[in-house]
Protein backbone atom coordinates (compact mmCIF):
# COMPACT_ATOMS: atom_id res chain seq x y z
CA UNK A 1 0.00 0.00 0.00
CA UNK A 2 1.55 3.33 -1.04
CA UNK A 3 -0.15 5.23 1.80
CA UNK A 4 -1.52 4.78 5.32
CA UNK A 5 -4.00 6.62 7.53
CA UNK A 6 -4.12 6.72 11.31
CA UNK A 7 -6.47 8.72 13.50
CA UNK A 8 -4.85 9.93 16.73
CA UNK A 9 -7.81 10.14 19.12
CA UNK A 10 -5.73 11.87 21.81
CA UNK A 11 -4.93 14.81 19.53
CA UNK A 12 -7.83 14.54 17.06
CA UNK A 13 -5.34 14.47 14.19
CA UNK A 14 -5.78 12.44 11.01
CA UNK A 15 -2.22 11.31 10.19
CA UNK A 16 -1.46 10.26 6.63
CA UNK A 17 1.80 8.90 5.24
CA UNK A 18 2.79 8.31 1.64
CA UNK A 19 5.36 5.56 1.11
CA UNK A 20 7.65 4.58 -1.75
CA UNK A 21 6.87 5.63 -5.31
CA UNK A 22 4.24 8.33 -5.69
CA UNK A 23 2.71 8.91 -9.12
CA UNK A 24 -0.23 10.98 -10.36
CA UNK A 25 -2.58 8.03 -9.84
CA UNK A 26 -1.26 7.22 -6.36
CA UNK A 27 -1.73 10.84 -5.27
CA UNK A 28 -5.25 11.02 -6.73
CA UNK A 29 -6.17 7.74 -5.01
CA UNK A 30 -4.67 9.07 -1.77
CA UNK A 31 -6.98 12.12 -1.92
CA UNK A 32 -10.07 9.97 -2.62
CA UNK A 33 -9.25 7.60 0.23
CA UNK A 34 -8.35 10.45 2.59
CA UNK A 35 -11.74 12.06 2.06
CA UNK A 36 -13.44 8.83 3.18
CA UNK A 37 -11.32 8.71 6.36
CA UNK A 38 -11.98 12.37 7.13
CA UNK A 39 -15.74 11.91 6.84
CA UNK A 40 -15.63 8.86 9.12
CA UNK A 41 -13.23 10.16 11.79
CA UNK A 42 -14.13 13.90 12.00
CA UNK A 43 -10.57 15.08 12.74
CA UNK A 44 -9.75 18.50 14.18
CA UNK A 45 -6.52 18.67 12.15
CA UNK A 46 -4.53 16.70 9.62
CA UNK A 47 -0.94 15.91 8.73
CA UNK A 48 0.40 14.39 5.52
CA UNK A 49 3.92 12.99 5.69
CA UNK A 50 6.07 12.56 2.57
CA UNK A 51 9.17 11.48 4.56
CA UNK A 52 9.12 7.91 3.27
CA UNK A 53 8.60 8.77 -0.41
CA UNK A 54 11.43 7.39 -2.55
CA UNK A 55 10.18 8.65 -5.92
CA UNK A 56 7.79 11.53 -6.67
CA UNK A 57 6.69 11.43 -10.30
CA UNK A 58 3.69 13.77 -10.14
CA UNK A 59 2.90 16.37 -12.81
CA UNK A 60 2.41 20.01 -11.89
CA UNK A 61 -1.00 19.78 -13.58
CA UNK A 62 -2.04 17.04 -11.15
CA UNK A 63 -0.96 19.18 -8.18
CA UNK A 64 -2.97 22.11 -9.54
CA UNK A 65 -6.01 19.88 -10.22
CA UNK A 66 -5.93 18.47 -6.68
CA UNK A 67 -5.46 21.95 -5.19
CA UNK A 68 -8.62 23.12 -6.96
CA UNK A 69 -10.61 20.07 -5.81
CA UNK A 70 -12.54 20.08 -2.53
CA UNK A 71 -10.17 19.55 0.41
CA UNK A 72 -9.95 16.22 2.20
CA UNK A 73 -10.76 18.00 5.48
CA UNK A 74 -13.93 19.85 4.47
CA UNK A 75 -13.83 22.48 7.27
CA UNK A 76 -11.61 25.27 5.96
CA UNK A 77 -10.79 26.35 9.53
CA UNK A 78 -8.99 23.11 10.38
CA UNK A 79 -5.21 23.14 10.63
CA UNK A 80 -3.36 21.04 8.06
CA UNK A 81 0.33 20.32 7.77
CA UNK A 82 2.32 18.69 4.99
CA UNK A 83 5.74 17.31 5.94
CA UNK A 84 7.92 17.45 2.82
CA UNK A 85 11.60 16.98 3.66
CA UNK A 86 12.94 16.72 0.10
CA UNK A 87 13.37 19.96 -1.89
CA UNK A 88 11.43 18.69 -4.93
CA UNK A 89 8.39 17.53 -2.97
CA UNK A 90 8.56 20.63 -0.78
CA UNK A 91 8.37 22.83 -3.89
CA UNK A 92 5.40 20.90 -5.31
CA UNK A 93 3.57 21.08 -1.98
CA UNK A 94 4.19 24.84 -1.75
CA UNK A 95 2.60 25.13 -5.20
CA UNK A 96 -0.33 23.05 -3.89
CA UNK A 97 -0.55 25.39 -0.88
CA UNK A 98 -0.65 28.52 -3.06
CA UNK A 99 -3.13 27.12 -5.61
CA UNK A 100 -5.44 25.80 -2.88
CA UNK A 101 -5.22 28.72 -0.46
CA UNK A 102 -8.86 29.67 -1.00
CA UNK A 103 -10.18 26.39 0.42
CA UNK A 104 -7.20 25.47 2.65
CA UNK A 105 -6.16 28.67 4.45
CA UNK A 106 -4.82 26.69 7.41
CA UNK A 107 -2.36 24.64 5.33
CA UNK A 108 1.31 24.72 6.31
CA UNK A 109 4.14 23.04 4.40
CA UNK A 110 7.14 22.14 6.57
CA UNK A 111 10.25 20.01 6.28
CA UNK A 112 10.25 18.22 9.65
CA UNK A 113 7.88 16.35 11.92
CA UNK A 114 8.98 18.60 14.78
CA UNK A 115 7.66 21.65 12.90
CA UNK A 116 4.38 19.83 12.24
CA UNK A 117 3.94 18.93 15.92
CA UNK A 118 4.52 22.57 16.92
CA UNK A 119 1.93 23.88 14.43
CA UNK A 120 -0.65 21.30 15.50
CA UNK A 121 0.11 21.65 19.23
CA UNK A 122 0.51 17.91 19.68
CA UNK A 123 0.68 17.21 23.41
CA UNK A 124 3.53 14.69 23.42
CA UNK A 125 6.38 16.30 21.45
CA UNK A 126 8.71 13.32 22.01
CA UNK A 127 6.46 10.74 20.38
CA UNK A 128 6.41 10.12 16.67
CA UNK A 129 3.40 11.45 14.84
CA UNK A 130 3.10 8.46 12.64
CA UNK A 131 4.02 5.08 14.01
Amino acid sequence: MPFTFEFRFKDGVLCCRLIGEVTDEVLKDFFRTGSQHALREHPSAGVVDFSEVTSFDVAAQTIEQLAKAPPVLRDSNLRRVVIAPSPGIYGMMRMFQMKGSGTRPGLHVVQTEREARAILSVQDPDSSFLT
